[in-house]
């Protein structure tokens, strides 16, 4: 998977920008705040329909005006392809993935991307929360039958905690709860599923980056951990039924559902010591570096392609011997990559990859 060309018309502080880049390691430098990063922020909307920065579409267009425009080629098995998309200040955005215009759960999956940023680092000592989005957008990229069930799961899960409230204030009876909850135990079983399956292929993975970038000193073990399951279960459709029945006086009490994956967390442990609570902050960030480098493996493995790695102002946040880790391994594999930096000095040599020095949103080759 490759991207070939950028287009940004009126995006962030780009007026219009055009943009090829190289099929292996793309490295833009500048100072900060001069638009470097609007250039990731711009493939990842394109791969997940969604910015990693802001939950607000208008942010994206340049100030006063009417509206933002990105376009992206990009080949898939060595196929072309294309997706555009317009972001009107006002009314609905438009998406069309070769011409065709698609909805924007259609988008995902379409181009994979893996983004590692600064805030990627406290992923593991982060709330639980963290770590279920990067599973989830991980699976999603992989798999649009998990990403269409987990947003069907959100909606009953949702619809369900609005009826919680109305029977807590007396505007309905408890019998309703009757009618959603088989439906949200059978989304459930099926997400904590999938993503058991997935973190049994990332336990391998992240391993083996753990122990490439420690020196064979540590290893990662990653366990998923179902909120409430005191016990392994084959009937998790059935559990979940149990389960949901058994909280309703709480659920209701509470107005929220306290029994789903979105309750779960992603357990990690390096050396057999719980990584979260315990790990020093070398092990930490090496931990969330294997994670990352383990989420290329895994898409690799399910789509057979590399996704396109996005590096947002990490090096510097890095050590000598993870960033000489990170970098050799982009280089051994081949992976096309976007890096964002303000330092030429992290990188090992002048020809390392293609440079382009950004400045007030505008971008020269070197």
């Amino acid at each position: 998977m490759q991207v070939t060309n950028l287009r940004l018309k009126n995006f962030r502080n780009y007026a219009d920008l055009t943009l090829a880049l190289s099929s292996g390691i793309n490295i833009f430098l500048g100072a900060n705040a001069q638009g470097k990063t609007n250039i990731l922020e711009a493939i990842c909307y394109a791969s997940l329909g969604r910015s990693h920065r802001t939950h607000q579409d208008s942010d994206l267009i340049r100030f006063s005006e009417p509206a933002g425009i990105l376009q992206l080629a990009f080949s898939r098995r060595d196929v072309p392809n294309r997706i555009d998309i317009e972001l009107p200040r006002k009314g609905r955005r438009k998406l069309l993935l070769n011409g065709q215009s698609i909805r924007p759960k259609d988008l995902v999956g379409s181009l994979n991307t893996v983004l590692f940023s600064p805030e990627d680092l406290f992923l593991i000592k982060g709330a639980p929360a963290g770590r279920r989005h990067f599973l989830d957008s991980e699976i999603s990229q992989a798999s649009p039958a998990y990403y269409h069930e987990l947003l069907t799961y959100n909606r009953l899960l949702q619809q369900r905690n609005t009826l919680l409230k109305r029977i807590r204030e007396h505007h309905a009876t408890p019998a309703l709860l009757a009618s959603w909850d088989p439906q949200l135990a059978a989304s459930a079983a099926k997400i904590t599923k999938k993503r058991q399956e997935a973190v049994k292929k990332l336990h391998m993975l992240a391993n083996l980056m753990q122990r490439k970038i420690s020196g064979s000193k540590e290893n990662l073990s990653l366990t998923y951990e179902i909120h409430g399951l005191e016990e392994v279960t084959e009937n998790l459709e059935a559990w979940y039924n149990k389960r949901i029945e058994e909280r309703h006086e709480l659920d209701i009490l509470r107005g929220v559902t306290s029994v789903g994956p979105h309750r779960d967390d992603l357990a990690m442990a390096v050396n057999g010591i719980d990584l979260r609570a315990y790990g020093s902050q070398g092990q930490q960030r090496t931990g969330a570096l294997a994670l990352k480098l383990a989420e290329l493996e895994f898409l690799r493995s399910e789509t057979g392609e590399y996704p396109i790695l996005l590096l947002d102002d990490v090096m510097s946040e890095l050590d000598a011997s993870r960033r000489e880790a990170l970098l050799a391994f982009l280089q051994r594999e081949h992976i096309q990559t976007v890096i964002t930096a303000t330092d030429a000095a992290y990188f090992p040599r002048d020809d390392f990859g293609t440079v382009y020095h950004v400045e007030n949103g505008n971008v020269t080759k070197k």
